[in-house]
C-alpha cells in the first residue's frame, strides 16, 4: 500500500463505472431475462426509494440519471481505494486483487447492505458475481494505465 495519483484513480472509477453498468445492462437481458434497466433501477432506487424497482422496468430518464449520480460516486471511491491497496504491486498482482476487490464488493453490496437495502437480494446471480469480479479487475487495469500514460506524457514534457 502507498500513496496514490488521485487523477488516473478517479478516471479509473469513471471508465469502471461506466464497463460495470453496461455489462449489467447487456448481461441482465441476455442471460437473466430481464430488463436492461433493471439494474439502473435497483442502483436509483438507493436514492429514490423502491417504489421505482421494476415491473415495469422500463427506460426512464430521471430514474437513469439517479443511478448514475449513485453509481458514479462508489466507483470512483472504490477505485480510489483499489488504487491505494494495488499502488506498490506488479501489474498482475494488482489485476488479481481489483478482482478479489470486486468479489468483497459484491459481498458487502449484495449481502451486508441488503439489510438496508432488500431488493439487492434479489439479484445474487452469477451475472452480478461477473459484473462485480469485472469491475474490480477493470478498476486495477484503468489505474495503472492512465497512471502509467501519465507518467509517460510527464516525462515527455520535462525532457
Amino acid at each position: 500500500m502507498g500513496t496514490i495519483d488521485y487523477k488516473p484513480a478517479a478516471w479509473a472509477g469513471v471508465i469502471t463505472g461506466i464497463v460495470f453498468m453496461m455489462l449489467e445492462m447487456i448481461l441482465v437481458p441476455l442471460f437473466m431475462g430481464g430488463s436492461p434497466w433493471g439494474p439502473p433501477r435497483m442502483i436509483a432506487a438507493i436514492l429514490l426509494g423502491k417504489e421505482v424497482l421494476p415491473p415495469p422496468a422500463t427506460f426512464d430518464f430521471g430514474i437513469l440519471m439517479a443511478a448514475l449520480v449513485v453509481h458514479f460516486p462508489i466507483s470512483i471511491l472504490f477505485a480510489i481505494v483499489t488504487a491505494f491497496i494495488i499502488d506498490k504491486m506488479s501489474f498482475v498482482m494488482a489485476l488479481v486483487v481489483g478482482t478479489v476487490l470486486g468479489l468483497l464488493l459484491y459481498f458487502i453490496g449484495f449481502y451486508l447492505m441488503t439489510e438496508v437495502w432488500p431488493w439487492f437480494a434479489k439479484a445474487r446471480t452469477w451475472v452480478t458475481i461477473f459484473a462485480h469480479l469485472v469491475f474490480g479487475l477493470v478498476a486495477a487495469w484503468a489505474y495503472f494505465k492512465i497512471r502509467a500514460r501519465d507518467v509517460v506524457q510527464e516525462r515527455t514534457t520535462t525532457t
